[in-house]
């Protein structure tokens, strides 16, 4: 069981915030042997979307941009990312389902665009988003842009 919570940069406790940065540096850095600057500046005019195990745990996290904060004419989904010995329990897509509510309710609009790693194409067109362009590389790994309207 997941539970899932949403809170602005500000509403962060100390301890939690190290616990995301820990998640996101366990799998972005080390678990994709990426180096590259995770801590951006950019969490501070997000929402960010929390999800908890059973234990109270920090297993699953994204973050949430407004229209025009990342993307210019879309919210965006960013930063998504599930514990390795967490990802047996679907746990990802309950963060994105709740990511999209989210977005649905803070920031009134259904549209949204990520920039999704390939391999991860049909997770998200699982939920509702489709390929736009072509693939890239951001950070050395392949990565789609991907659009979801409602």
């Amino acid at each position: 069981m997941l539970t899932v919570t949403v809170k602005s940069f500000e509403a962060f406790t100390i301890d939690e915030l190290y616990d995301v940065l820990q998640l996101r540096s366990e799998v972005f850095v080390v678990e994709q042997n990426c180096v590259y600057q995770d801590v951006d500046g950019k969490d501070r005019k997000s929402l960010h979307v929390i999800g908890r195990d059973e234990h109270e745990k920090i297993v699953a996290y994204t973050r949430l941009f407004n229209v025009g904060d990342y993307f210019e004419k879309e919210a965006s989904i960013g930063r998504v990312v599930v514990s390795g010995n967490a990802r047996t329990f679907g746990y990802g897509h309950v963060i994105i389902k709740a990511s999209i509510a989210a977005i649905s309710k803070h920031y009134k609009t259904k549209a949204i665009k990520i920039s999704a790693q390939t391999y991860l194409r049909k997770f998200y067109v699982s939920h509702g988003f489709s390929q736009i362009g072509k693939e890239y590389l951001e950070d050395e790994i392949p990565h789609i842009a991907m659009t979801r309207n409602g």
